[in-house]
């Protein structure tokens, strides 16, 4: 019939013979693709040659001072001040992200007002302004506004370096944390909550039971490079002679003058503990993307059970 094509027939070629199969057909060479891979690979030899012929690293001393006393408390001291910053940081980013979402305008005003001003001074800056908050107010005090007060404090003994360091990566850690929980929490889309309100849920089991879950695969991500800043970021106390990692190389190194050496043993410590913590944000990730998608993104595929159904 004109116009009907049967089943016996097959496209061809350009010279007649039929077309090849999808089935048995290859990738086809990029050229470019290897050159690339030559070059990330000489770049590679390059790299490890430079570090183990380099007399200069001197890995022997990094060897000796890697566990040293003084060092592994330095480190102890970079991590809970991390954690420290990052769960006052984020209980707070909680309220200002709740009090940008508020429809009360003056408390949504304060929130942002809040969120300018603590992420656009510079965390070194912070930090050592309220290290010397004394010469503001020599004395901190509790009380009535305009009243008694109940207790007072000489403000050198209170701002120690301790917690000015505390004090000023919260700060900024809060600022930045709010942005990120008000990003996850405006990511859920509004059926979630009317499809909760339809079923009766209360507007409190609404948030935690369906609005948080599906926030969380949001938060996560940025959340955990945050705090990953923020253990970095605990290098900038040494300016105000807080005993932390970076502190405690520079007072071994200022005394044997090996600064490299001293160096790369911080870089170490703060490259393990930093890939031991992206290993349990990876893990927080696949626990709440559970339904959603596998390791990787890659979207969920049912499994089969043995008697051929589908789970």
């Amino acid at each position: 019939m004109p116009g009907s094509l049967s089943l016996t027939d097959r496209p061809t070629g350009p010279t007649g013979t039929e077309a090849d199969d999808v089935a048995r057909s290859t990738r086809r060479v990029r050229p470019w693709r290897v050159v690339a891979g030559v070059l990330l690979a000489l770049v590679a030899v390059l790299l490890v040659r430079f570090l183990v012929t380099n007399e200069r690293l001197e890995w022997d001393v990094v060897g000796a001072y890697l566990f040293d006393p003084s060092v592994l408390s330095g480190l102890g001291t970079s991590v809970w001040l991390a954690l420290a910053a990052t769960v006052i940081g984020a209980v707070v980013g909680a309220l200002l992200a709740a009090a940008q979402l508020s429809d009360f305008a003056p408390v949504r005003w304060a929130a942002t007002l809040y969120i300018g001003v603590f992420r656009g001074i510079p965390p070194l800056v912070q930090l050592i302004f309220w290290f010397n908050l004394a010469y503001l107010l020599p004395r901190i005090s509790v009380g009535i506004p305009f009243g008694p007060e109940f207790a007072s404090w000489d403000a050198n003994d209170v701002i120690t370096p301790v917690t000015a360091a505390v004090i000023g990566l919260s700060l900024v850690e809060s600022a930045y944390m709010a942005e990120i929980i008000r990003g996850g929490l405006l990511g859920v889309e509004q059926g979630q909550r009317d499809a909760a309100r339809a079923m009766g849920l209360t507007p409190s089991q609404t948030f935690f039971r369906v609005v948080l879950p599906q926030a969380m695969r949001v938060i996560i991500p940025p959340g955990g490079s945050q705090f990953i800043s923020v253990l970095k970021g605990t290098a900038l106390v040494s300016v105000i002679a807080m005993a932390d990692l970076l502190h405690s190389v520079q007072v071994i190194y200022n005394r044997t003058y090996e600064i490299v050496p001293l160096l790369i043993v911080a870089c170490l410590w703060y490259l393990a503990v930093v890939t031991l913590f992206t290993f349990g944000q990876r893990w927080l990730e696949r626990h709440f993307s559970r339904g959603h998608t596998t390791g990787g993104g890659r979207v969920r595929r049912p499994k089969h059970t043995p008697d051929g159904a589908t789970a």
